[in-house]
C-alpha cells in the first residue's frame, strides 16, 4: 500500500511495461474524513468527468453522500488509476453555493421561485418566438459535460420539435476541429486509434497536445512505457517546454500559428526519403499526387525561417516518424485552436496515410477531444453535425433520420450548414436570436473577446436561460437559472475519445430542488407538448435508459452503431468501443484494419471542404474524387495568421490549461486541494523576454492586446521567446466582484480575437499580438502547488520505479506548479 501527494506528484507511482505486454494495475482511491473503504456504505459504478480520458471510477456513498472515489482496476481505459481533478474534485457536489431552486429575474435581480413559474416563462417565451419569428429566433448553446441522453434529447427537441438550426456547444471551441479534421480525411467522424496503441507504438507523437496536463492518465500510461524496456521515443510539437516536451526525444517549438508549414516540411521529408508505403497508397488512398507536389515547396530549411525550428530538429523528427515501425499520434488544442487548424490537423492524418499506419496494434492515431463527453455531442447532433454521423446535404440520410424522429423530413432543418456556435453568437448580438439556451456552460468566461461576449448576453432583448448547477458568470445574466443535478446525482453515459462507452450511475439525489438535465428537456417538451406526425410525443421517454435505446435505434447501420451495448452490459465490467453490434458484439478496439472506410458517397458523412475558404464541396464533386470511398490526402498551403506581432504589440499570446483545473473551475476551484495548487492566473514568459522587460519570477505584469489587459503574476519558463503564456480558466466568480471594465481582469478570454478557423469554425485562441509591461515587484516567492488532502491518496502497486525521462519529468513537476495546453 503506497502513500503519495497526488498534487506533488499528479501521475503517481510508475508501474513500467514492455511493448506488447499489459499495462499493470494500479488502483488510486481518495477518501474524506479520515474514512477508510471499510467504513462506505456503497460503492457506485461510474466514470470520470473532469477531463476528456473517460477513467473508469467508482463512487463512495456514507449517509447519502460523496465522499470519495477510486479508480476501477478493470476498466480498460486507466486499469484503475484517476487523475488529481477526479480524486478530489467530487468535493463540488457538496459546496454550500450549489443552486436548489430556479431563479427569475424580478427589477433587474435573480430571485428564488418554483419550477412551474420559470418553466412557465422559458415556454411563454419559446411560443411567443415561434409565432412572431420562427424557430430561427432560438438558439441552444451546450456543454461536453452532459449525458448522451440528454444531448440526444436535447437535439431531438431542438431539431426535431421546434426546427431550429441553432444547435451547438462549447464543443465548438475544444473539439470541433478533431471532427472536421476526421471527416475530411475520411468523410466520417471516427477516431481510427485505441488507448491500447500505447501499449504498442515504438514512436508516439503528440503534435500541440500536453497530454502530461490535460490526460493524467494516459500520460501515465505512457510514462510507464518510458520507464519500462524497449521505451517508445517520443516527438513533441508544442511552443512550451511543457512536461510531455521534457520528456521528448526531439521537441520541436515552433512559432504560433505555423503548424501547417512545420507539418509540411515534415511530409517532405518523409516523402523524399521514401518512408511511404506505396501499396497502402495505390489500395487505400486518393489524393496522393497532389499532396507530395505541395509538400516538395516545403524543405526544411524554407519551414525553418517560418517557424523559427531549427532545420536538423525538423530532419530528426521526420527521421524518428518517417522510420517508425508502430506510430501512434494524438492532437490537441496547440493545434485545434490555432491559425489553419483543421488543414494542420489534416496534415497527421496525412502521415498516417502515407505511412500505412492505421488499424493495427500501435498504429494509432487520436485526434483528441478537450471534455468528457465532446464524442457523445458530435454523435448525437448537439454540436452543428446531424445525429448518427448523417450527412446533412443527402437527402437519403435525412429522410432515415425523419424515420426515426417520425416526422417530416421538411421538419427537420438541413437547408444550409448547422450553425455553428459563434455565428449564433453574432446572430444574438445582431438580434436575429431572441433566446439563447445555455445548458452546463460559462461562455461568459469561456468564449473569446469577453467584453464583446458579455455585451451579447446582457442585451435586454435576448432571452437568457442558463442551466447550470452553479451561479456562474453566465448564469448571473440569465433572465431565467435552472438549478442542475451534476455527475453522481442522475444516470447516464458518455463516450471517450477511443470510442469507450460507460456507464455512470446515479449515486446520490440531487440537492434541493434541482433536476437532471435529462428531466429537464423532456419537462420543455412536455410543456411544449411536441408531437410526431401521428400525435404522439415527440419524447416518448423520462428516463435515462429508454432514451439510451431510442437512441440505440438513431446510430443503427450508421458509424457509431450502439446497437449492440445495454445497460447491463456496461454494468460490472470495462467500457465498450462502438461500433457495436451484431457484427461486433463485443465492440470495435481500431477503425479501418482492413483499409476499407466510411467514405463510399451514399454513406459518408461529409463531402468535405475547401481547407482555405471552408465551403463545402459538392457532392458531384465528391463523387468524382472518390468514387470507390477511399482514404483522401487533402494538401495545405501555409497561410500567416491574420493578427500578427507589430512594433506595439510584439508577442504572440496563447492560451491554455493548467493541470489542476478544469474549464472556468466550477467545480475544481470547489475543491480545495485543487483551488490550492493552481489558485491564480499567470502569465509565462521566456528568460530573454524578461530580461529584456525587466521582469522577475512572480513580477505583477499586464498583458494588453486590442481587446483588453490582464494582470497576473509572472512565470519565467523555457517558453519560446517573444510568446506568452495565460491559462484560460480563471474567471470572477470568486473574487467577490465582478469584472471592472475600466481595469485589467484575470480571465485570459478578454484578450483573445473573435477569429475562427474556417472548416471546423473553431475560435483560434492561440495566436492573438499582444504587449507586456511590468507593474510592480514580487513581495514574496510564488508558492508551490501543496496538498491540503483531508486523508492520503493511496495507490496499490508494485514498488514504484524511478529512472530516465520520466523520473526527470516528474522531479521537474514537483518544482512547479504548471500551465498546459487547452
Amino acid at each position: 500500500m503506497g502513500r503519495m501527494d497526488r498534487i506533488a506528484e499528479p501521475w503517481g507511482t510508475r508501474t513500467p511495461y514492455g511493448r506488447g505486454e499489459q499495462w499493470p494495475v494500479r488502483v488510486d482511491t481518495h477518501l474524506a474524513d479520515g474514512l477508510t473503504p471499510e467504513q462506505v456504505d456503497r460503492w457506485v459504478q461510474s466514470a470520470a468527468v473532469l477531463h476528456s480520458n473517460g477513467d473508469g471510477l467508482d463512487i463512495a456513498v456514507k449517509d447519502g453522500r460523496i465522499v470519495g472515489v477510486r479508480g476501477r482496476a478493470g476498466d480498460r481505459v486507466n486499469h484503475g488509476r484517476v487523475d488529481p481533478k477526479d480524486l478530489f474534485g467530487w468535493q463540488a457536489n457538496a459546496s454550500p453555493d450549489r443552486l436548489t431552486r430556479p431563479l427569475v429575474r424580478e427589477g433587474g435581480k435573480l430571485v428564488e421561485t418554483d419550477w412551474d413559474t420559470a418553466m412557465d416563462r422559458v415556454v411563454s417565451r419559446t411560443r411567443e418566438l415561434m409565432e412572431e419569428q420562427g424557430p430561427s429566433s432560438i438558439g441552444f448553446y451546450t456543454t461536453g459535460q452532459l449525458f448522451l441522453e440528454e444531448y440526444y434529447t436535447l437535439t431531438l427537441v431542438a431539431r426535431g420539435g421546434l426546427g431550429t438550426n441553432h444547435l451547438d456547444g462549447n464543443t465548438r471551441l475544444c473539439t470541433s476541429t478533431a471532427a472536421e479534421a476526421l471527416k475530411e480525411s475520411f468523410a466520417s467522424d471516427g477516431q481510427p486509434g485505441s488507448y491500447t496503441d500505447i501499449d504498442h507504438a515504438d514512436t508516439i507523437a503528440l503534435f500541440g497536445h500536453n497530454m502530461a496536463e490535460t490526460q493524467v492518465v494516459l500520460w501515465s500510461r505512457v510514462l510507464d512505457r518510458l520507464a519500462g524496456p524497449n521505451p517508445p521515443a517520443v516527438v513533441c510539437v508544442d511552443p512550451r517546454p511543457t512536461p510531455v516536451a521534457r520528456a521528448a526525444t526531439v521537441h520541436l517549438a515552433p512559432r504560433p500559428g505555423t503548424n501547417v508549414a512545420l507539418m509540411n516540411g515534415l511530409l517532405h521529408e518523409i516523402i523524399a526519403g521514401g518512408w511511404i508505403d506505396q501499396d497502402y497508397i495505390d489500395r487505400h488512398v486518393v489524393g496522393f499526387e497532389e499532396l507530395r507536389k505541395r509538400a516538395g515547396d516545403y524543405p526544411p530549411e524554407r519551414v525553418a525561417t517560418i517557424c523559427g525550428v531549427p532545420a536538423e530538429q525538423i530532419r530528426e523528427a521526420a527521421r524518428i516518424l518517417g522510420t517508425a515501425e508502430r506510430l501512434l499520434s494524438t492532437v490537441l488544442q496547440g493545434f485545434y485552436q490555432s491559425h489553419q487548424a483543421t488543414a494542420a490537423a489534416v496534415q497527421v492524418n496525412n502521415l498516417h496515410l502515407v505511412r500505412g499506419m492505421l488499424g493495427r496494434p500501435g498504429c494509432g492515431l487520436l485526434q483528441m477531444n478537450g471534455q468528457p463527453t465532446a464524442q457523445n455531442t458530435r454523435e448525437c447532433g448537439a454540436n452543428g453535425d446531424m445525429p448518427g454521423f448523417r450527412n446533412w446535404e443527402n437527402d437519403a440520410h435525412m429522410a432515415d433520420l425523419a424515420r426515426v424522429w417520425n416526422l417530416d423530413p421538411l421538419h427537420i432543418p438541413h437547408y444550409t450548414p448547422p450553425t455553428h456556435a459563434m455565428q449564433m453568437f453574432r446572430y444574438a448580438e445582431e438580434g436575429s436570436i431572441r433566446m439563447l439556451w445555455v445548458s452546463g456552460t460559462n461562455p461568459a468566461v469561456s468564449l473569446p473577446e469577453l467584453s464583446r461576449i458579455r455585451s451579447v448576453l446582457a442585451q435586454d432583448r435576448l432571452f437568457l436561460v442558463v442551466q447550470d448547477a452553479f451561479l456562474t458568470e453566465t448564469a448571473q445574466l440569465a433572465d431565467v437559472v435552472l438549478p442542475a443535478a451534476i455527475w453522481g446525482e442522475k444516470t447516464g453515459t458518455f463516450t471517450n475519445v477511443d470510442r469507450t462507452v460507460h456507464l455512470s450511475e446515479k449515486a446520490i439525489e440531487p440537492p434541493g430542488q434541482a433536476r437532471s438535465d435529462l428531466e429537464i428537456f423532456c419537462d420543455y417538451a412536455r410543456r411544449l407538448d411536441l408531437r410526431d406526425k401521428d400525435g404522439g410525443p415527440l419524447v416518448p421517454w423520462s428516463d435515462p435508459e429508454a432514451a439510451f435505446e431510442g437512441w440505440k435505434e438513431c446510430s443503427r447501420g450508421r458509424p457509431c452503431d450502439y446497437t449492440g451495448i445495454t445497460y447491463d452490459k456496461l454494468r460490472g465490467g470495462s467500457g465498450i468501443q462502438w461500433p457495436c453490434n451484431d457484427e461486433h458484439p463485443d465492440g470495435t478496439e481500431r477503425l479501418y484494419a482492413d483499409g476499407k472506410f466510411w467514405s463510399a458517397p451514399d454513406y459518408c458523412e461529409s463531402f468535405g471542404r475547401d481547407q482555405v475558404t471552408g465551403a463545402p464541396v459538392e457532392e458531384t464533386e465528391y463523387r468524382a474524387l472518390n468514387p470507390e470511398g477511399k482514404a483522401v490526402l487533402k494538401a495545405a498551403e501555409y497561410l500567416p495568421p491574420h493578427e500578427m506581432p507589430s512594433r506595439e504589440y510584439p508577442f504572440l499570446l496563447t492560451t491554455g490549461r493548467t493541470l489542476y483545473q478544469f474549464h472556468t473551475r466550477t467545480k475544481t476551484a470547489r475543491a480545495a486541494q485543487l483551488r490550492d495548487a493552481a489558485p491564480e492566473v499567470w502569465v509565462e514568459i521566456s528568460e530573454r523576454d524578461a530580461a529584456d522587460y525587466g521582469v522577475g519570477e512572480g513580477d505583477l505584469v499586464e498583458v494588453t492586446t486590442a481587446r483588453g489587459s490582464v494582470r497576473a503574476r509572472a512565470r519565467i519558463s523555457g517558453i519560446r521567446d517573444e510568446v506568452l503564456f495565460l491559462p484560460f480558466h480563471y474567471g470572477y466568480w470568486d473574487t467577490g466582484a465582478g469584472h471592472e471594465p475600466d481595469g485589467a481582469g484575470r480571465a485570459a478570454n478578454e484578450l483573445t480575437i473573435t477569429d475562427w478557423d474556417p472548416v471546423s469554425k473553431q475560435p483560434i485562441y492561440k495566436t492573438a499580438a499582444a504587449h507586456l509591461r511590468r507593474v510592480e515587484a514580487a513581495t514574496a516567492p510564488a508558492p508551490a502547488p501543496t496538498t491540503t488532502a483531508s486523508a492520503p491518496v493511496t495507490a496499490d502497486a508494485v514498488p514504484p520505479t524511478r529512472g530516465g525521462s520520466a523520473a526527470e519529468v516528474r522531479e521537474e513537476m514537483s518544482a512547479t506548479s504548471p500551465g498546459g495546453a487547452r
